[in-house]
């Protein structure tokens, strides 16, 4: 959770602000053959050695091998203001926004003791058909957002900088060129058949997910490729060789 102040002019509405969506529902976690868990690393590539974070250092890559070093106080330097505010510059349409600069949502309740400026906000920029576009500052990394108002709720979205947007160019994508008008009426009776007036959530189901999540459970129900990783000793203090038991739990369900 993020607690701060939306502030424009002399109004300041205090709020909190959650994520809208959710982790990964399927998380896999990568394990050896033998079924132990796997770590990422830094290690150097010249002798193959662990290194510990104080032996890191950054660098900005300029060509291929060639580096410039940032160090963790120009860094700091470089870094936002801690505000806790979210600094509303403008309000604009929000059909002026093309949805390619979308980025993460957010929900944002009412902070401090009071809600009246909070619906307040909400009910004129929902009448007004408006949204709030300004900056605000989280873990240290500055954020363009939209703020939205919807059904008397405010959400956030942050917004991707116009320098991360590829243009239809930059990929080879052909200019606009004129189409047989016989066959742009073939697609609209298609796209037609095809219309609903709003899109369902059910529509918006992850079956992929959800084969997983089936597949995760039959193999639990007929104890299939389930392996347990006990700890290195017993209670006794007897040391457990773990590949070894590893090995052997993986044999006997073969």
């Amino acid at each position: 959770m993020w607690s701060g102040t939306i502030t424009f002019g002399l109004v300041s509405v205090p709020v909190d602000m959650y994520p809208a969506i959710q982790s990964d529902r399927t998380p896999l976690r990568m394990l050896s053959p033998d079924g132990v868990p796997l770590k990422r690393r830094y290690y150097s590539q010249e002798n193959d050695r662990d290194l510990a974070d104080d032996q890191m250092i950054r660098g900005y890559e300029l060509s291929k091998g060639k580096y410039v070093v940032v160090t963790d106080d120009e860094l700091e330097r470089l870094a936002p203001d801690r505000s806790r505010d979210i600094d509303m510059r403008r309000f604009v349409d929000q059909q002026s926004i093309p949805p390619i600069y979308f980025e993460r949502g957010y929900y944002l309740t009412p902070g401090g003791e009071t809600e009246k400026a909070y619906r307040l906000l909400a009910k004129t920029m929902e009448d007004s058909g408006r949204v709030g576009i300004g900056t605000f500052v989280m873990r240290g990394k500055e954020y363009l957002v939209a703020i939205t108002a919807e059904n008397g709720i405010l959400r956030a979205q942050t917004l991707r900088f116009s320098d991360e947007i590829r243009s239809p160019g930059d990929i080879g994508l052909p200019r606009k060129k004129k189409v047989n008008k016989a066959a742009v009426t073939k697609f609209e009776k298609l796209i037609t058949k095809y219309s609903k007036t709003q899109l369902s959530p059910r529509e918006l189901k992850d079956e992929q997910t959800d084969r997983m999540l089936k597949l995760v459970k039959s193999k639990q129900s007929r104890r299939k490729d389930i392996v347990k990783v006990e700890d290195e000793s017993t209670s006794d203090g007897v040391v457990v060789d773990i590949m070894d038991v590893l090995k052997k739990s993986l044999a006997a369900r073969r």
